[in-house]
């Protein structure tokens, strides 16, 4: 099993973009991104792997994705209609296609790595104790519609796992140190998720929502550990889009299930 949260250095890329944004969509040159993600991959000992990358178009909503085999997909039979109600997708096509738009997606399966990226947003990585995983990517949006929760219940069924023996990872993420947000935002965060979200002079405790929406589903305290690294506060080695006026690479979120070579 391998897991990641990358930094900004090592790549090819230049300019507002240096060095290793692994975004096709933010502006910088295509040749380079794909030199930065070749490089990653090969930093990660799975460069084979890459005609399989899972990267989908992220549009900050609620939609997990499930990419599993035949043999897995017979095994949440059951569960189709629970999974189609909840706006799960399935696929048992490894790759995807510039059409598949989410936030979240589960892998039960050998050698497909598994890219989500971000530049402030709560990156999070669940690992099931049979080494399936979800990749989830959690801005405000996604974290009040419950796309953490959402994804656990996903791991859950497509694992065969419960929650309760999941290991939660949070990567670096723009910290309440800097999240200043309007009244309206905050109230809702305090609506759903506590007071405790409210950090101060309305900065936003991204975070508590993020680990109370994952014990929500069952995911023991213990079991989720977080970087503790502010992306705004740490711009020398990490993209962050409000801490660069929007214009800026993005870091990623990254997971494998390594077969038996």
């Amino acid at each position: 099993m391998t897991i990641a949260f990358t930094t900004r250095e090592g790549g090819v890329s230049e300019g507002a973009y240096a060095s290793l944004n692994l975004a096709d969509h933010v502006g910088d040159n295509p040749e380079h991104v794909a030199e930065n993600r070749r490089i990653l991959l090969e930093a990660l000992d799975i460069p084979n792997c890459a005609e399989c990358l899972v990267n989908p178009v992220q549009v900050h909503g609620d939609t997990v994705a499930i990419f599993t085999d035949e043999a897995g997909k017979e095994h949440m039979e059951d569960a189709v209609e629970l999974l189609d109600a909840q706006g799960v997708l399935l696929f048992t096509e490894h790759r995807t296609s510039p059409e598949l738009e989410c936030d979240a997606i589960a892998c039960t399966v050998e050698d497909v790595p598994v890219m989500l990226c971000y530049a402030d947003c709560v990156p999070i990585i669940l690992v099931a104790p049979n080494g399936c995983f979800a990749v989830v990517h959690s801005g405000w949006k996604g974290t009040l519609k419950s796309i953490a929760e959402k994804a656990v219940h996903a791991l859950s069924v497509a694992s065969g796992c419960p929650s309760s023996s999941f290991n939660a990872y949070i990567g670096p993420h723009i910290g309440s140190c800097c999240y200043e947000v309007s009244d309206e935002i905050l109230d809702a965060f305090v609506a759903e998720f506590g007071e405790a979200c409210d950090a101060f002079a309305n900065h936003l405790d991204l975070e508590y929502a993020v680990v109370s929406a994952l014990r929500s589903a069952g995911v023991e305290s213990d079991r989720i550990v977080s970087s503790g690294i502010c992306t705004a506060c740490s711009t020398d080695c990490f993209y962050s889009y409000r801490a660069e006026g929007g214009t800026t690479g993005r870091i990623a979120a990254i997971a494998c299930r390594k077969g038996v070579s």
